[in-house]
């Protein structure tokens, strides 16, 4: 846009924009750069010289800014800091015929770090409200980085608990028959303790997929017979390892039953699994060859 067709902010418009920057500066003194220009812009805005300032805001409508906005969580254990750098675009100009009643938006623009991947800066970015001030719209931003940090922390921890627990694998376990309610709850209760994943799918047969360390899945199964199983003869406790491979990620978020969600019951009390519904759900996961391996 030409800019002679920039026009300053009313006086008091222009008083409410100088106070964000000041409230951010006072907030921010040591994380906050100025290009020479923004500086020298902003100078002259604080003056009361208006002709001086029509003639600034003409040539440069908005002052940039640059804020280091530092991110932290404030764990014990394992503190993580890091900083995201953000480009803060504050307007004095308008252009068009009549003023705004409200000063414009301050622009806010997201520099993606090195530990934020840019789709989740995209999406960071996409996220922010329109309807805040500068710092409303600050402090959502720090939220929302801060709540990437965690899952960041709880991915290294789990991640750290699989490499203790040795290579990660995908173990699968074959059931002649699971249907106590009890039984089958504990094990997407406890495999979190493990930072294991997988599906459980009960019946006659039942089926157990768990994704993990190798050893956490051995402690996990010999924790299920030992204790959620301690209350049922061992000549009951009929389960079998049938496959196990190594794989290089998990296919599964977390540890789920589903029983009811994939095919249809059948049977006199509905309990015999749809083995062809399996199968075909496998297939979509990229696990069909683990079909033949262990139900064929």
């Amino acid at each position: 846009m030409d800019a002679q067709q920039w026009h300053i902010l009313p006086p008091d418009l222009v008083e409410l924009q100088i106070g964000q920057v000041d409230l951010l500066l006072a907030m921010y003194p040591d994380e906050i750069t100025f290009d020479e220009n923004s500086r020298g812009i902003l100078d002259i805005l604080r003056d009361t010289d208006d002709a001086r300032s029509k003639v600034a805001v003409k040539l440069t409508p908005s002052i940039s800014l640059i804020l280091d906005l530092p991110i932290a969580m404030a764990e014990e254990d394992a503190p993580i800091s890091r900083t995201l750098r953000l480009d803060i675009g504050v307007p004095f100009g308008y252009s068009g015929k009549l003023p705004p009643a409200e000063p414009p938006s301050v622009k806010v623009r997201v520099q993606q770090p090195n530990w934020m991947s840019k789709a989740a800066t995209s999406q960071l970015t996409a996220e922010i409200p329109e309807d805040e001030d500068l710092l409303g719209t600050i402090e959502f931003i720090r939220e929302a980085a801060a709540e990437h940090l965690a899952e960041m922390k709880k991915e290294m921890t789990v991640d750290t608990a699989t490499a203790d627990a040795g290579p990660l694998v995908r173990v699968w376990f074959y059931f002649p028959s699971i249907s106590t309610r009890s039984k089958r709850d504990d094990f997407i209760k406890y495999a979190p303790s493990y930072q294991l994943t997988g599906f459980l799918y009960a019946g006659k047969p039942g089926l157990l997929c768990v994704e993990g360390g190798s050893q956490s899945i051995d402690d996990y199964m010999k924790f299920i017979k030992t204790e959620s199983w301690g209350d049922i003869p061992a000549h009951h406790k009929k389960v079998s390892e049938r496959h196990r491979e190594k794989c290089e990620k998990r296919v599964f978020p977390d540890m789920t039953e589903i029983t009811d969600t994939v095919g249809e019951r059948r049977g006199q009390r509905a309990n015999r699994g749809d083995m062809k519904a399996i199968e075909e759900w496998l297939v979509e996961r990229g696990l069909g060859d683990a079909f033949t391996k262990v139900l064929m």
